[in-house]
C-alpha cells in the first residue's frame, strides 16, 4: 500500500507541476497580447514555440509514466506479488529470492554478459554499462525463472569493475558468477549462442541446453557490427531477437528507427519470453517506444529465417 501511495503522490506532483507550467505559458500569452507592434508579435511567436515544446514534453512524460507503470506491474507479476494483499514479509520475500537465485545457479539456463569490449569504451559509456548491469541483475532477482548469470572477461583491475563497485551497492554480494575468463573457457563452443542485432538468423526460442551470450557494450559512436565481429572471433553461433518477425516500423517526427537495445533491455525481453513463451508479449512489454517500432497486428508470424551452419563466418 505504501508503494501505491508513493506512485499516486508522484503522479499528482507531476500533474501539479505541468499545470503550473501551463498557467505560466498562458500568463506569458496574455502579456504578449498587450504588447503592440513587432515586439509583441515576436513575443507571441516565442510563446507559441514554448507552448508547442511544452505540449511535446507533456506527451513524452505521459508516455513514460504509462510505460513505467506497465513495467512495474509486469515486475510484480513476475515476482508473484500482489501489492494490495501481500502474502509475505520483506524478510520472507528476500529469502525466497535468494533461494530462487541459488537454484538457478544449479539448474537455470546459462546467460553470459561478454565484457571483453570495454577497453574501447569511454568513461561515460562504462558508467552507463555499470548501470545497465545493475538493472539486469535487479530483473533477474524479481523473475520467477531467473537465469544463471555470468559476467565474463571482467578483470578486477578494469574500469568497469571499479565502476560497478562504486555505483552498485552490494555488487560483490550479487548472486552471479564473475570471472576473468571468456565464455569459451567455460562452455563448449557448440553450446554457445551469441545474440547480436546483426545476425542473419532469428532466435526462435530459449533452450535449456544452450548458453546465451549478450555483448556488454555501450557504443554512443555507433560502431557497427562490433558484437558480430566478437562472435566471429569466437567462432560461435549467432542469432538476433526476432524483431523483424514480430514488429513493424512506426512513423515518427524524426523518422528514427533502431533495433539496437541496451543489454538490460535485451535481458528483460528474454526473461518475459521465458515466462510467457510469447515474443509478442515480450516486445510489447519491453521494447522501448522511442526506437520507432511497434508490435505488428496479431497474426501468424512469418517463418523464421534459417541460416546455413557456417553463417557466422560469412561476410
Amino acid at each position: 500500500m505504501d508503494h501505491t501511495s508513493s506512485d499516486t503522490s508522484e503522479i499528482q506532483m507531476n500533474e501539479v507541476s505541468e499545470m503550473v507550467d501551463f498557467l505560466h505559458i498562458n500568463l506569458e500569452t496574455d502579456v504578449g497580447e498587450c504588447r503592440p507592434g513587432r515586439e509583441g508579435e515576436a513575443h507571441s511567436r516565442n510563446v507559441l514555440r514554448k507552448q508547442r515544446n511544452w505540449e511535446r514534453q507533456l506527451a513524452t512524460k505521459k508516455s513514460k509514466r504509462k510505460e513505467e507503470k506497465q513495467r512495474r506491474k509486469i515486475n510484480q507479476e513476475q515476482a508473484g506479488v500482489d501489492r494490495h494483499h501481500p502474502q509475505f514479509t520483506k524478510r520472507v520475500m528476500k529469502a525466497i529470492t535468494k533461494e530462487r537465485l541459488a537454484e538457478a545457479q544449479s539448474t537455470g539456463i546459462k546467460l553470459c554478459v561478454d565484457l571483453s569490449m570495454t577497453d574501447i569504451m569511454s568513461d561515460k559509456e562504462i558508467s552507463r554499462l555499470a548501470g545497465q548491469l545493475r538493472r539486469l541483475y535487479g530483473s533477474n532477482k524479481k523473475a520467477t525463472q531467473p537465469f544463471h548469470l555470468f559476467l565474463t572477461d571482467l578483470r578486477e583491475d578494469s574500469r568497469l569493475y571499479r565502476e560497478c563497485l562504486r555505483m552498485n551497492d552490494g555488487f560483490l554480494n550479487y548472486v552471479i558468477e564473475i570471472t576473468e575468463e571468456s565464455c569459451l573457457d567455460l562452455f563448449p563452443p557448440e553450446t554457445v549462442v551469441y545474440l547480436t542485432p546483426d545476425a542473419d538468423e532469428a532466435l526462435e526460442t530459449v533452450e535449456a541446453d544452450k548458453v546465451y551470450v549478450l555483448g556488454g557494450l555501450v557504443d554512443e559512436s555507433i560502431q557497427k557490427k562490433l558484437s558480430l565481429s566478437r562472435a566471429r572471433e569466437l567462432s560461435v553461433h549467432t542469432a538476433r531477437l526476432p524483431i523483424d518477425e514480430f514488429m513493424v516500423k512506426r512513423n515518427n517526427a524524426k523518422n528514427f528507427h533502431s533495433k539496437i537495445l541496451a543489454v538490460n533491455q535485451v535481458f528483460d525481453i528474454l526473461l518475459t519470453f521465458r515466462r510467457t513463451n510469447s515474443w509478442m508479449e515480450a516486445f510489447q512489454a519491453w521494447f522501448p517506444q522511442g526506437k520507432g517500432y511497434v508490435v505488428a497486428p496479431e497474426a501468424s508470424p512469418p517463418p523464421f529465417v534459417q541460416s546455413a551452419p557456417t553463417q557466422t563466418q560469412s561476410s
